[in-house]
């Protein structure tokens, strides 16, 4: 099953974070560059043509957080817009970081 078509599960007390060997395997399901910050979060930056557009972006992201209940960090500089993922409760990445990466690379 792709990433697109998954709904991001609550975590477990149980659940272990992906390990860096497994990382690539989920990156490989992506269509866009997305770097790996210390093992522990994905990271990738979106350019548009000013800030409005930006904005734009940022609000349809808003949606699908909310919709999976699964929340990245953004981080906007006038028209960059970058986006982290990770899980908080686990301190590393989890198959939600991917399923809503996945989903934001639909909206471009």
């Amino acid at each position: 099953m792709n990433l697109v078509s998954k709904k991001c599960l609550p975590c477990k007390d149980n659940v272990s974070p992906i390990q860096g060997g497994d990382i690539p395997t989920y990156l490989e399901q992506l269509t866009l560059d997305w770097q790996v910050i210390a093992g522990k979060k994905i990271q990738h930056e979106f350019s548009y043509k000013d800030f409005n557009e930006a904005m734009k972006f940022v609000n349809r992201v808003a949606k699908i957080a909310a919709a999976e209940g699964h929340h990245p960090d953004i981080f906007i500089h006038y028209n960059k817009v970058t986006i982290e993922l990770f899980t908080h409760a686990i301190d590393g990445l989890s198959e939600n970081d991917f399923i809503v990466a996945a989903k934001i690379e639909k909206l471009i």
